[in-house]
């Protein structure tokens, strides 16, 4: 088991495993032992799994359903298994993003973070380490949840389905990074506004809500600014179709967005008392 002072020397000898290891390296063994040790990530993945499961079940059958009744109008036809998953992660993503969002305002919530700084002291390690384990946990988690979607969705659609490995394979790697991008910038959140529901409302205002608000709207500089949004670029990222720019030019913005919030977060805590 890791002692309080192998953590606090930035050391941590892990399950069992000797070594050792400090600076940011052992920062992030540090939050990496803290995080497991927690039951509300086990518990966590688990929902994101079970929601993932429901999503792609309903959206897969919601499909089928949609081809095969009498109004013409709703029709989708054939569809790719595993971009089912896909647009299931609008909602599952929340899931994750929260256990991202608690890495942090749960340890202002506890006083915890005042220890953590007194073990890692330099706050911009501290910060950076739990980027790093978030990101981690959430890019392998975001790619079995596609890869279960996809399991879920191809039953469901039936003769609707369309599967390419090469499509799928795809769809689970660009997953795994859009979770993992989303789940940093969703950190970054938390350590700003230190509050879990403060934080958590604005993440689900700027990554459901607003963009969902401005993509409806009759003008057209509204719409342009819910596709630089980081949950539009991330959907124009991951989709196979055709979008207003480049997949590319989407994992890019996305990318700078997670960057600036946690530039912001980093600045935020040097200057604000633990």
């Amino acid at each position: 088991m890791t002692t309080i002072t192998e953590v606090r020397d930035g050391r941590s000898t892990g399950g069992g495993g000797g070594g050792e290891g400090g600076g940011f390296a052992g920062a992030a063994a540090a939050e990496w032992t803290k995080l497991w040790s927690l039951r509300s990530t086990w518990w966590g993945l688990a929902s994101a799994a079970g929601l993932m499961t429901l999503m792609s079940f309903i959206l897969a059958t919601s499909t089928a359903s949609n081809n095969t009744n009498e109004i013409t109008t709703d029709d989708q036809g054939v569809v790719s298994v595993s971009g089912i998953a896909v647009g299931a992660i609008d909602l599952v993503q929340f899931v994750p993003v929260t256990l991202a969002i608690l890495v942090i305002t749960a340890e202002y919530a506890t006083g915890g973070i005042r220890a953590a700084l007194q073990w890692v002291p330099v706050r911009g390690r501290m910060l950076g380490a739990k980027a790093a384990v978030v990101a981690a946990v959430t890019a392998p988690a975001g790619m079995v949840l596609a890869v279960l979607g996809t399991a879920v969705a191809g039953p469901g659609l039936g003769r609707w389905g369309r599967f390419s490995f090469g499509d799928a394979a795809a769809d689970v790697l660009n997953v795994g990074v859009y979770l993992a991008l989303i789940c940093v910038f969703s950190l970054g959140i938390g350590a700003v506004l230190r509050s879990t529901a403060g934080a958590l409302t604005a993440a689900f205002l700027l990554l459901m809500m607003i963009p969902m608000l401005l993509s409806n709207s009759p003008i057209p500089a509204l719409r342009h600014v819910s596709d630089s949004l980081p949950s539009s670029a991330g959907r124009h990222f991951m989709a196979a179709e055709p979008g207003p720019y480049p997949a590319l030019v989407g994992l890019l913005i996305l990318v700078a967005w997670a960057a600036a919030v946690m530039v912001a977060a980093i600045a935020v805590l040097k200057r604000r008392d633990a």
